[in-house]
């Protein structure tokens, strides 16, 4: 299974703001600096952002809150930041698990009510050309599937896939050896793999995309 082309153009390591500079304002902020900690925030806050919403979906109906929620849960690891990674790669797994969390809720909340609108919750769009409509079909079962797997197996899948990290920075970031994340990110895509193959309208369109 070819590796889908990331949704955003976020990356692991910080460019723009990763320099001593922004080192520095996260390792004050770990401290307790309340200053520094408001001006990191001014800087990773629309990065959680897009991470999130990458997960998610731009029409995902709880993005602000699942958005709000990185932000907080980025605060509250920040005691927990010893600048052996950039400080947005830490924000970006951290915006990952928030979503995956957002999105496990959001399931929890649909089957409880029955209603049948997931997919439409989950990705609302205008009428589209068939290709476009196919594309939106896979992210769809992709955020379904996220979560439905282990919470290990979702956060490695959605690094590599909607991050498009390297097997290395994943590891760095979920603190797991390489080998482990591998294992992790087969088992979620050979679960994928099964979701579409159960699926006889996706398995047709995506046999046509080829």
């Amino acid at each position: 299974m070819h590796r889908a082309t990331p949704e955003t153009s976020v990356t692991p390591a910080a460019t723009v703001h990763g320099d001593a500079a922004l080192m520095a304002l996260a390792t004050n902020a770990a401290k307790g600096d309340a200053s520094a900690t408001s001006a990191l925030l001014r800087v990773v806050s629309p990065r959680l952002l897009r991470v999130v919403r990458a997960v998610l979906g731009g029409a995902h109906p709880d993005l602000e809150d699942a958005a709000q929620q990185g932000v907080i849960a980025f605060v509250q690891a920040l005691p927990a930041f010893r600048g052996e990674c950039d400080p947005m790669g830490y924000a970006s797994a951290i915006a990952v698990r928030t979503a995956i969390r957002a999105q496990r809720r959001r399931r929890t909340d649909l089957a409880r009510r029955d209603d049948g609108a997931e997919s439409e919750a989950i990705e609302a769009s205008d009428p589209s050309p068939s290709d476009v409509a196919s594309a939106e079909r896979r992210k769809a079962l992709l955020r379904d599937l996220l979560a439905e797997l282990p919470a290990p197996q979702a956060e490695a899948l959605a690094m590599r896939v909607v991050l498009g990290w390297s097997l290395d920075e994943i590891a760095a970031r979920t603190e797991a050896p390489a080998n482990t994340v591998r294992s992790r990110i087969r088992l979620a895509k050979e679960a994928l793999k099964r979701r579409i193959e159960a699926d006889p309208a996706l398995c047709e369109e995506l046999e046509g995309a080829r």
